[in-house]
């Protein structure tokens, strides 16, 4: 790996241990239930969430798209509190598994903390969470009937190295389900300095057709792409702090919804 690659890895690490320590971290909407909510997810997904699990980081709902089923294996890309992962087990009965992956320590810890009482609230036990990079994921060949992530992809350094992964864990005729950011056009050289923006998956992002390029050259199948734009709006409607310092480096006369794009994302393996 480049060392400017594993700078960005290490400031993303840094930046997210703060979030999950409850401190002053880059990101996270002030009104975590007002964004899932406005997102998509569902009054009985929040009811089974153990309390922190939902820090307000989403941009989409993976869980949704992925039309999950009983007795399913899913493997929640950058996991964080668990929140996608404890929405999933819900819906995977005792039959299936929700298995989170996460770089950082303290969100792995937070998310294992959560697991007795989400066990408590639906008499499940069918969750686990994983250290690991999303580059070199801790799953066997062919042990996932879905991936999902949220969020996530954009800070890695390194995005064809993650969807190889995500070939190589899927199961023959297994799904990726990604909400994510992508990019409209590009975006000014002012942001892509920002640090915040990083951490927030903006500068990270890419355009949807460099993500369309690398699903495919991974061997896996476009299913499909939609563009949601009142994601964006609704993410700065919640007053995520993030948005704000964006929007400072933004030129005179232009928004943030100019450039980026919420993104649902299936790939599928044959």
């Amino acid at each position: 790996m480049s060392e400017s690659n594993e700078k960005i890895r290490e400031t993303v690490r840094q930046e997210y241990t703060k979030i999950a320590q409850g401190g002053s971290g880059c990101c996270g909407s002030s009104s975590p239930d007002k964004l899932a909510e406005g997102i998509g997810y569902m009054g009985e997904d929040l009811e089974v969430l153990p309390e922190g699990a939902n820090m307000g980081l989403s941009c989409g709902n993976p869980t949704a798209i992925a039309n999950l089923r009983p007795g399913q294996v899913v493997l929640d890309l950058g996991s964080g509190g668990g929140f996608d992962v404890f929405v999933a087990a819900k819906k995977l009965g005792p039959s299936g598994r929700a298995i989170g992956v996460d770089m950082t320590a303290e969100m792995v810890g937070k998310a294992r903390a959560g697991i007795t009482k989400f066990t408590e609230k639906t008499g499940l036990s069918n969750v686990e969470f994983r250290l690991g990079e999303i580059e070199h994921l801790p799953a066997a060949d062919g042990s996932v009937d879905v991936v999902i992530s949220n969020c996530v992809i954009n800070l890695s350094p390194d995005k064809q190295q993650v969807w190889r992964e995500i070939a190589r864990v899927l199961k023959p005729g297994g799904k990726a389900c990604i909400s994510d950011l992508a990019l409209k056009k590009p975006i000014p050289e002012s942001i892509l300095k920002s640090v915040a923006a990083l951490v927030g998956c903006i500068a990270g992002a890419v355009l949807v057709e460099r993500t369309t390029e690398m699903i495919q050259k991974a061997g896996l199948k476009i299913g499909n792409i939609t563009e949601k734009s009142m994601n964006i709006d609704l993410m700065i409607d919640c007053q995520d702090p993030l948005y704000a310092q964006v929007k400072e480096c933004l030129p005179g006369g232009t928004k943030i919804a100019d450039y980026v794009v919420s993104v649902d994302i299936t790939a599928i393996k044959d």
